[in-house]
């Protein structure tokens, strides 16, 4: 892979969210959300595989990464209206059906192309395959950190601000109530990734999100994790109780002591 492949893809990213604008205020507002999260997700990956003092051209295949691991998110959202992918369809698998449909990676060699394809579809994946292969295993790790560390901000953002601006597309459609799992809570304190499949509310997806951090993989991730206070800004939106507090201290310790391993 060349600078210059990595420019054409820079360029060709920014055309293809492009073609997805929208004179609907409502409708840009959620695209240009997914595509400032590329962005961000790119800062994220570049800095992280810095840090691990990967090559130069390791560097570039993350961003690559990283640059189109949610270009499936643009045709699931004119599609379907809707980043959910259990209510459309699984974001990651469109995406590297995108990648082969558009031809977008055929200047690359075979190797690279598969690579950037098998990180795209498993990027949003509860877990890594189990017989996923070294060299590709810390691609797709890359991006899974690197995708979590924006969204945590998406998130935090959106429970922070007011109604009028949201980006609608963000919302799962959960029960804003004061109920939440114990069960959830539970997993978190077995350093457990919690499933989908057993949020009932918006305060069970908020602890499910916390969950990720069981997922994270490299120093640089639980450094910016904490510098961003992700942790407090998200039980600071749960209900004010002794056991969101105990959890709170959980994960915290659990986060610093990863980062001292």
């Amino acid at each position: 892979m060349t600078k210059d492949d990595l420019l054409f893809f820079r360029n060709l990213f920014s055309a293809y969210c492009k073609s997805f604008y929208s004179p609907d205020s409502e409708e840009q507002k959620n695209i240009s959300l997914k595509e400032n999260h590329t962005f961000n997700v790119c800062k994220h990956i570049i800095e992280i595989a810095r840090e691990l003092s990967l090559s130069n051209n390791e560097i570039m295949l993350a961003e690559t990464i990283a640059l189109f691991h949610d270009i499936g998110r643009f045709p699931q959202y004119a599609k379907y209206k809707t980043f959910n992918d259990s209510i459309s369809v699984n974001h990651g698998v469109l995406g590297a059906h995108t990648l082969l449909e558009e031809k977008i990676l055929k200047n690359l060699p075979e190797d690279e192309q598969k690579l950037i394809i098998r990180s795209v579809r498993f990027h949003n994946a509860y877990s890594l395959p189990a017989d996923e292969e070294e060299g590709s295993a810390v691609f797709i790790k890359l991006i899974r950190d690197a995708d979590k560390l924006d969204i945590w901000r998406v998130f935090i953002e959106y429970y922070e601000s007011s109604q009028e601006e949201r980006a609608s597309a963000v919302s799962l459609g959960l029960p804003d109530t004061t109920e939440y799992s114990e069960e959830i809570l539970s997993c978190i304190h077995r350093k457990q990734m919690v499933s989908l499949s057993k949020v009932k509310t918006l305060n069970d997806f908020k602890l499910m999100q916390l969950s990720w951090i069981f997922d994270l993989n490299f120093k640089t991730s639980f450094r910016l994790l904490l510098e961003r206070n992700y942790i407090d800004r998200i039980i600071s939106q749960l209900p004010q109780k002794e056991d969101m507090n105990r959890a709170c201290s959980f994960l915290k310790e659990y986060s610093y002591l990863r980062l001292k391993d």
